[in-house]
Parts: C-alpha cells; structure tokens; sequence
C-alpha cells in the first residue's frame, strides 16, 4: 500500500461517523432518551480523532500524486475544503464533549445543546460532502464538470 491508499483507506471514517451521529443524535431528541443522545456524542467524539490520520495522510497522499499530471488544481481546492471540515469535525468532537457532560450532569441547557450539535452537524455534513466530491474530483474524471475536463484538454494540447 501507498501513501495515497492509506488515505484513501482512512477518509472514509470521518465522513461517515458524523451521518451515524446525526441519525442515533435524532432519534435521541425524538425518543427523549438522555442515553441514546450518549452515544451520538460519542460517535461524534470518535469521528473527530478519525479526522486526525485522514487530514495527516493527506499530505503524504500528494507526494504519491505529484507524477500525475493536471491534478494540481484538484489537490488544492481539496486541500482548501479538507482543512474546514477537519475545522468543523474537531469543533463537533469538543462541542460533543461539552454536550456529552452537560447531559450526564442533566444541566438545564443540555436538550438545548442538542440541537445545537445536530445544526453544527448538518453544517458540518454540507462540508463534509463538498471535501468527499473535491477528492473524488482527483482521480474520478467522471464526477468533474465539462469545463474541469475542457480545461484539462486545453492544459495537455499546450
């Protein structure tokens, strides 16, 4: 295995567990169940530390691209969009900590904060998507626009 495998391998986590998260984090609000809102908290605690080794072996996964040609333009942006959602997803793992002790010591505000997380997750989600299609974008010349692929033509002519 390569470098860019071993991302390839990792990035998966952080981009599912918030989904996972968000559904067990609903029907914890929807069921009323403290124990259940547990468990989303830290399904969401553990998708942030997934972050950690995907956004570290991206750096190593551009190394193994830099033969390719004409990716340079894809690496970037996903490395722009990479770099917010890691943002978001460390910013969900320590509001879910927070949300996962306020629920636990049963604070007044805890239910409130639940929502709270689950909006963060929805935003978080958005970006999560948009880092996941960025990546795609890479290597998947079937999910670029016409005007990616155009530009690429025009790039290899040159």
């Amino acid at each position: 295995m390569d470098n860019a495998h071993y991302h390839l391998a990792l990035n998966h986590l952080p981009l599912i567990t918030p989904i996972v998260g968000f559904l067990i984090l609903v029907l914890g609000i929807i069921l009323p169940s403290a124990i259940i809102k547990r468990i989303a908290y830290g399904v969401f605690i553990l998708g942030a530390f997934y972050t950690i080794p995907a956004f570290l072996t991206g750096d190593m996964a551009v190394k193994s691209l830099s033969n390719l040609l004409n990716v340079k333009p894809f690496i970037q942006e996903h490395e722009a969009k990479a770099e917010s959602f890691a943002l978001l997803s460390y910013l969900l793992g320590l509001m879910s900590l927070f949300g996962l002790w306020s629920n636990w010591k049963e604070k007044s505000y805890a239910n409130t904060f639940s929502y709270m997380i689950l909006t963060l997750t929805v935003v978080m989600l958005i970006f999560a998507k948009q880092t996941a299609t960025s990546g795609g974008r890479i290597r998947h010349t079937e999910i670029r626009t016409d005007a990616e692929t155009d530009s690429i033509n025009i790039n290899k002519t040159l």
